[in-house]
């Protein structure tokens, strides 16, 4: 575990991306972040499973953009930290020529990303704020790598219940007005459906990093706007295009926490 920051980073209070990487098993975290960490798994049943889930999400809905969708170029929302299978890694896998930035507010990202992409000069890691879309679509190592006049995979992959009720909408639409038509937009999120652990997790999550909005699954699904909505549509994660059958009716604690859906622009 890491416990030496690098220089002039403050690791005193949690941040969503260590905190999630705690919950991992990763190294990249700080005590804070493992604290919140543990005290959120004491609170919430499954709450690792659900972490362990979305990751595994994320690399099948990259396979599906870099190899059915077509997509050479991914802009990560939020994407935490290095972890295992990274997006460029298993967009590569299904195209050479796939072209990724990893965007997180948090230095540290930037820092040990950096580092694990070495020389890529297809990929990077840009340290901004999500919330401001505008930031990060004039970002120059944003426009060095992704031309937004081609079809582009935008991921809010564990970024979305980040966002408050109250800006969400015009932040989602000035990042879905900014894409091409063949673009896909792929989202993970806290889920609502009225079970008492997902909303004790917003709740924790909210009190702890001051962020943290559990969603419908009606709710999410306007968040893909005009997009037309791929099947499955919007369903667990566990349950979003998985490579064993999974029962729907016989999901897990962890496994309820969570709902991915994605979407093309037409």
């Amino acid at each position: 575990m890491t416990d030496q920051p690098p220089p002039g980073l403050d690791v005193g209070e949690p941040t969503i991306a260590r905190a999630y990487d705690a919950l991992l098993g990763g190294a990249n975290n700080f005590p804070a972040d493992r604290e919140l960490a543990r005290y959120a798994t004491e609170h919430i049943p499954g709450l690792r499973e659900s972490a362990v889930e979305n990751r595994k999400v994320l690399i099948r809905g990259v396979r599906h953009l870099a190899g059915e969708a077509g997509l050479a170029q991914f802009l990560d929302l939020g994407s935490g930290l290095p972890t295992a299978q990274n997006t460029h890694e298993v967009a590569r896998a299904r195209n050479k020529e796939a072209r990724v930035v990893y965007v997180d507010i948090d230095p540290l990202v930037r820092v040990q990303g950096r580092q694990i992409l070495g020389g890529d000069e297809a990929a990077t890691v840009v340290t901004a704020d999500v919330r401001d879309p505008e930031s990060v679509l004039r970002h120059p190592d944003v426009t060095r790598l992704i031309d937004f006049d081609r079809p582009v995979a935008l991921m809010l992959v564990g970024m979305l219940h980040y966002l408050s009720p109250e800006i969400a909408g015009s932040v989602l639409a000035a990042y879905r007005d900014a894409l091409a038509p063949g673009s896909h937009l792929f989202i993970t999120s806290l889920v609502d459906t009225g079970l008492p652990a997902q909303r004790e997790l917003a709740r924790i999550t909210r009190e702890s990093l001051e962020e943290g909005w559990a969603r419908t699954p009606d709710e999410i699904e306007r968040c893909f706007g005009d997009f037309e909505l791929l099947p499955p549509g919007v369903v667990h994660t566990a349950l979003w295009r998985p490579d064993e059958p999974v029962a729907a009716d016989e999901l897990t604690p962890g496994e309820q926490l969570g709902m991915a859906g994605m979407a093309r622009k037409r």
